[in-house]
C-alpha cells in the first residue's frame, strides 16, 4: 500500500524556496541535477537558488513581477525559476516553439519584466521593434553561441550582482513568501484558440504533486530523464519539482533524439521516463532500441485522450518498465486531476485515467447545467479541489466561465466515469463534430483505427461537406514498410464502427504535427483540411 505524501513528509513547506531548503536538508550531496557530466547536489542547487534569488533581487524583482524562461531543459531554467519564486515573483515560461510574434504576444500580456533566453533563441526572434514597455531586462543563459560581446548580460555575470545584495534583506524578502502567493502562470497549449495564462499557487504545486509522486511510486533512488519541456507542466511540475519533492536525480533533456535518448538511458541507468504516448510509440518503432541496454527502465507515466490499449503492453513487454501508469490533467488543474494506481489491474491501466488524486472531486455533468450524468454515460468532465487553478491572468471573464460559482472546473473534455470513480477520457468537446445529426468523437475512430496493422500514428477531425454537414477525415501515418491505403483504411473502420463514424476523407503524413508537449495540433490538421477539400 502506497503512502500519502502527507505521511512520508509530514513536515514539507509549502513553498518552493522552503522546498529546496528542505531537500537540501533531507539529501544533501546527493545529485540532484546531472548534464553534460557535471552534477549539483541537492545543497548546492539551494546555494545556487539562493544566488540566483540573491540577483533577481539586485535588479530589482519583487513580489509579483513576472519574470519569463524561454529556453531549452537545462540546470540553469530550474536555478532560474527557483529563484525568482523565491522572491515572491511569479515564473512565466514560455513555448519553446513559439514564433516571434507569439513570444511577444505572452509577454506583452503577461506584462513581463525579465526574460532569460539564450543567444540562439534571441538570434532567431529578437524582439526588438516589439512594443513590450514593460519588460526591462534580457539576460542570457549559457549557450554555444554565446558571444564575447554579450558577456555583462550572460548568466554568470547576473549571478554575480547577487554578491551586493544584504543577506539580511534576502532572507526576510525570502521569508515574506506566502503558501498562497501565485507561483506560475502557465500559458494553455492554444491547440484550439488563444492561449490564457493560468495562475497557480506554491501550495497548489507543491500538494498536486507531493500526491503525483507518492501514488507513481517516484523515488529518491530514481534517475529521472525529463524530456518533456520545462515551460509545460509535465515537464516543470511532473518533471523537476516532483523529483525534487522526492530527492530524485534529474536529467534534463533540451532536444528530443532518439539515439540520444536511448544512450542516455543506458549511460544513466534511467529508471523513470515519462512522456505523451508518441515518445513511446517513437521508441518501439525504432529497432536500434536493441542495441541499447534499456534494463533500467522502471517507471512510465503516459497520458492522452486515447493511449492504445497495445501500447501499455509493448511498453510493459518490449520497452521492459515496471510500472505503466496513465494520468488525466490540464494546466488549468495544477497539471493532475486523476491518476491509475501501480496495483490497478493492467486492463484498467490501459483502458482508464485513472480515478480522482486525493482531495479532489470528479463528476461527468452535462454541459449545459452541470448536473452529474448516470455512470457510464458520457458527459463533460468536471472537477472541483485544491488542484483547480487561481484563475487567468487578467481575464476574469474567461475565468467565470471556466469556474462555476460553486468551485466546479469546467475542463472542455468529455469523459465516462465507472461505479469505482475511475475515468475514460473520450474526447475533446469542442473536437466532438457532427454528421447528418449524429454526435461523433474523434477519439473512438483514432482508438479503432489503432488496431490496424501498418498504422503508427493517427489523427481524425471534423471537416465541413455538404449536405451531411461535417464527415471526418483520417490523417494516418504508416509504419515503416506498411502498403495500407484508403480504402483499407474505411473498410476497417467500416468493421467496427457505425457507418456515420467511417472518415469520409484519408490522408496519409509523414508525421503528425505536434505540440512540445507531444499533444496533436488539429488546429493545423484543419487548416490543412480546409486547402485539401475546399
Amino acid at each position: 500500500m502506497l503512502l500519502e505524501p502527507s505521511a512520508l513528509f509530514p513536515d514539507m513547506p509549502l513553498t518552493l524556496p522552503r522546498l529546496i531548503g528542505w531537500a537540501a536538508q533531507q539529501f544533501g550531496a546527493k545529485a540532484a541535477i546531472r548534464e553534460m557530466g557535471r552534477d549539483i547536489s541537492y545543497a548546492q542547487l539551494n546555494d545556487l537558488r539562493r544566488q540566483a534569488a540573491k540577483a533577481f533581487c539586485a535588479i530589482d524583482v519583487k513580489h509579483g513581477d513576472r519574470v519569463s524562461i524561454w529556453a531549452p531543459n537545462m540546470a540553469e531554467w530550474i536555478v532560474a525559476a527557483a529563484g525568482l519564486q523565491s522572491l515572491g515573483a511569479i515564473l512565466v515560461p514560455l513555448n519553446t516553439r513559439l514564433q516571434e510574434n507569439e513570444a511577444a504576444d505572452i509577454l506583452r500580456r503577461a506584462g513581463v519584466k525579465v526574460l532569460l533566453t539564450t543567444a540562439e533563441f534571441e538570434a532567431a526572434a529578437p524582439l526588438v521593434d516589439k512594443d513590450l514597455p514593460n519588460l526591462i531586462h534580457r539576460i542570457l543563459l549559457p549557450s554555444a553561441d554565446l558571444a564575447a560581446a554579450d558577456e555583462a548580460r550572460s548568466w554568470q555575470s547576473f549571478l554575480s550582482h547577487g554578491d551586493l545584495v544584504d543577506d539580511a534583506k534576502f532572507i526576510a524578502t525570502e521569508r515574506a513568501v506566502n503558501p498562497h502567493d501565485s507561483a506560475d502562470m502557465l500559458f494553455t497549449s492554444g491547440t484550439t484558440g488563444k492561449a490564457k495564462g493560468v495562475l497557480c499557487s506554491h501550495e497548489q504545486n507543491i500538494r498536486v504533486f507531493q500526491s503525483w509522486s507518492a501514488t507513481v511510486g517516484l523515488r529518491s533512488d530514481d534517475n529521472y530523464l525529463i524530456i518533456n519541456p520545462f515551460f509545460h507542466s509535465f515537464g516543470y511540475k511532473a518533471g523537476w519539482l516532483a523529483a525534487i519533492i522526492c530527492g530524485a536525480t534529474i536529467l534534463p533533456m533540451a532536444k528530443f533524439d532518439k539515439q540520444s535518448v536511448m544512450e542516455t538511458i543506458e549511460r544513466e541507468k534511467v529508471t523513470m521516463l515519462p512522456g505523451a504516448p508518441s515518445l513511446y510509440e517513437m521508441l518501439l518503432s525504432d529497432d536500434s532500441r536493441h542495441n541499447y541496454d534499456l534494463s533500467s527502465l522502471r517507471l512510465g507515466v503516459t497520458g492522452a485522450a486515447s493511449v492504445p490499449v497495445q501500447l501499455v503492453r509493448d511498453m510493459r513487454d518490449k520497452l521492459g518498465f515496471e510500472t505503466v501508469v496513465t494520468a488525466y490533467g490540464l494546466t488549468e488543474s495544477c497539471g493532475v486531476v486523476s491518476i491509475c494506481r501501480p496495483d490497478d489491474e493492467a486492463e484498467i491501466i490501459a483502458s482508464t485515467s485513472g480515478r480522482a488524486i486525493d482531495g479532489v472531486e470528479l463528476k461527468c455533468a452535462d454541459a449545459k447545467t452541470g448536473v452529474e450524468v448516470e455512470l457510464g454515460t458520457e458527459g463533460e468532465v468536471w472537477v472541483r479541489g485544491y488542484n483547480v487553478m487561481q484563475g487567468y491572468f487578467d481575464m476574469p471573464e474567461a475565468t467565470a466561465e471556466a469556474i462555476t460559482a460553486d468551485g466546479w472546473l469546467k475542463t472542455g473534455d468529455i469523459g465516462v466515469m465507472d461505479a469505482a470513480g475511475y475515468l475514460k477520457i473520450t474526447d475533446r468537446l469542442k473536437d466532438m463534430y457532427i454528421m447528418n445529426g449524429e454526435n461523433v468523437y474523434p477519439a473512438e475512430i483514432e482508438k479503432v483505427l489503432y488496431g490496424l496493422a501498418g498504422v503508427a500514428q493517427v489523427a481524425v477531425i471534423g471537416v465541413p461537406k455538404a449536405p451531411q454537414g461535417e464527415v471526418g477525415m483520417a490523417f494516418v501515418v504508416s509504419k515503416a514498410g506498411s502498403n495500407i491505403d484508403e480504402a483499407a483504411v474505411r473498410d476497417f473502420c467500416a468493421n467496427q464502427l457505425a457507418a456515420y463514424k467511417v472518415p469520409f476523407y484519408v490522408t496519409f503524413l509523414d508525421a503528425l504535427p505536434l505540440n512540445a508537449s507531444g499533444k496533436v495540433l488539429k488546429t493545423e490538421l484543419k487548416a490543412t483540411a480546409l486547402k485539401t477539400v475546399s
